[in-house]
């Protein structure tokens, strides 16, 4: 988990509040057999162009549960007025920087409910971040769905040329996985995508995220078939 010397660094925050009202625990309920957050520090861990990786909870038993993971993950408390249901990811990134020594040039968020990212999303992410020489990255999956607004006009296609799926490059939608962000501009309160963003595009199998507990059992049941292949 050391970055290449000479190249751009990297830090990851994965935000992990104790409070969850639609599935109660949902950071470190079980997931195929593995706390959830496991999922995405380990995909972290694993990519070598981080450097260090940092759980912020208010929850002391979400904080042991990140230590047995694995020892180099850093725990950063997070005050409890800032782990509230209205609270926003950028308050907490915006927390972890005020609070502590971010040498680094970029800091990576992920998010726990997206297990399905794995180390090689992440660095390809990077690595297209550093092709594009943009400063902030956001991951997407492309989606061909037909969407309309409430009064009932069209937002991605029109109806009179509707065109073949099959044929039709469809609609990029954030899938929430993860975001770069550089930390000189999140120190100034930026929010996490600023200036120039680029897009890292994820397979549709990352599209669920684990919000609401049909999510859950319907991502568990396709993980353990792949796992089963």
């Amino acid at each position: 988990m050391n970055a290449p010397p000479g190249k751009p660094s990297f830090a990851a925050l994965v935000p992990l509040r104790g409070g969850s009202k639609s599935i109660p625990g949902k950071n470190i309920k079980p997931f195929c057999g593995q706390p959830l957050c496991a999922w995405t520090l380990r995909a972290l861990l694993d990519c070598g162009m981080i450097s260090r990786v940092f759980v912020s909870t208010d929850s002391e038993e979400i904080a042991a549960v990140a230590r047995s993971i694995d020892s180099r993950i850093l725990i950063h408390p997070r005050p409890t007025h800032l782990a509230a249901d209205n609270s926003t990811t950028e308050e907490a990134i915006y927390d972890l920087i005020d609070a502590c020594d971010i040498p680094e040039k970029y800091l990576i968020t992920a998010q726990a409910t997206s297990p399905q990212t794995t180390h090689h999303d992440v660095s390809a992410a990077i690595s297209h971040l550093a092709a594009s020489g943009a400063d902030s990255l956001v991951t997407c999956v492309r989606t061909r769905r037909f969407f309309w607004n409430d009064d009932a006009t069209p937002i991605n296609y029109d109806p009179a040329r509707r065109p073949l799926r099959q044929r039709w490059n469809g609609t990029l939608m954030e899938n929430g996985a993860f975001y770069i962000s550089t930390v000189d501009r999140l120190r100034e309160r930026s929010a996490r995508l600023h200036g120039k963003i680029a897009v890292y595009e994820m397979d549709e199998s990352t599209s669920i995220e684990l919000d609401e507990l049909s999510d859950w059992e319907a991502l568990e049941a396709t993980f353990r078939r792949n796992i089963a292949g």
